[in-house]
């Protein structure tokens, strides 16, 4: 973890002031804010190395491939998986790590799957000081989409409170709806887009859909899965970048970015990662069953 903190501004409005209706459904996240360094295998990351023990295989991807201008060589070969996300318990408390772990490691197949044409994540967890020699050299995959190829980023854990905007109750929304209007009317602040849910890479919270919300039930014991981490193309969009980019990326102290829109490419998307239109991925998991079963889902505009 870079000592760089990256800071989110306060809400522009106080939201439970202005929706009381909602606090009963607040939750924080931890945005990762992550940003291009050079991360090692004791570091948490995004795109960055992993410290994976070297007797132990890395994973590959035996799934069929859509046929895509990123199509993957022919046949049905294993594919490496590439990281993803590396995070250390010290750096992200918060995250419900099964007992005797310290150290959450994802990794997709970075080529098209048939499940909403993404990449296909896997997740595990390790106790880090098991791992007496690591493996220095994993294998790449050849062909793959550089959509899904996110760069080694040092990341800058931070609390933010999150409030629903998709997951609202329906009542509430209803009751809610006409207010929600006349604030951003009156003030030029959305509830949707600057009083909510944060954007970009984070943990936990609530998923920043940009379709229909859709929560997977466990296989296992039929309970609805909580949200663990999503995975978003980008840390703001055209409209929400307004109030959810950090004071640290600002231009000028005090100031509002006034950059045209492609121009602020380096803060939008620190990994170079995109999926599908500006779309994001949802892994969720169930903490009631021991084996930590998780599932993901993933929408675009």
């Amino acid at each position: 973890m870079s000592e760089t903190s990256r800071t989110t501004p306060p809400r522009p409005l106080d939201v439970e002031a202005l929706f009381p209706e909602v606090v009963a459904y607040r939750r924080e996240t931890v945005r990762l804010h992550p940003r291009p360094g050079n991360p090692g295998v004791l570091d948490s990351s995004v795109g960055g190395p992993l410290l994976w023990p070297a007797g132990e295989p890395w994973p590959h991807c035996e799934d069929d491939h859509p046929r895509t201008g990123y199509a993957p060589p022919r046949g049905h070969g294993l594919l490496p998986m590439v990281p993803v996300v590396q995070l250390y318990a010290p750096d992200v408390p918060e995250l419900p790590f099964p007992k005797g772990t310290d150290l959450l490691q994802m990794l997709w197949c970075p080529f098209d799957h048939e499940h909403g044409h993404v990449p296909r994540p896997e997740l595990y967890w390790r106790d880090s000081g098991l791992v007496e020699e690591e493996l220095t050299a994993p294998p790449r995959p050849e062909g793959a989409c550089e959509d899904y190829l996110p760069d080694p980023c040092v990341v800058h854990p931070e609390r933010v409170t999150e409030y629903p905007n998709w997951d609202l109750p329906e009542t509430v929304y209803e009751a809610l709806e006409e207010r929600f209007d006349t604030v951003e009317e009156e003030t030029g602040w959305s509830y949707w887009s600057h009083l909510s849910v944060a954007d970009g890479i984070k943990v936990g919270g609530y998923p920043t859909w940009t379709q229909d919300p859709y929560w997977p039930d466990c296989l296992g014991c039929g309970r609805r899965m909580e949200h663990l981490l999503t995975v978003n193309s980008a840390e703001f969009d055209g409209e929400s970048w307004r109030s959810w980019v950090p004071v640290e990326d600002i231009p000028a102290a005090g100031t509002v970015i006034d950059l045209p829109y492609e121009a602020r490419r380096p803060v939008q998307r620190p990994p170079g990662l995109m999926l599908g239109d500006m779309g994001g991925m949802y892994v969720f998991e169930c903490r009631a069953c021991p084996d930590r079963p998780y599932a993901y889902h993933s929408d675009c505009s």
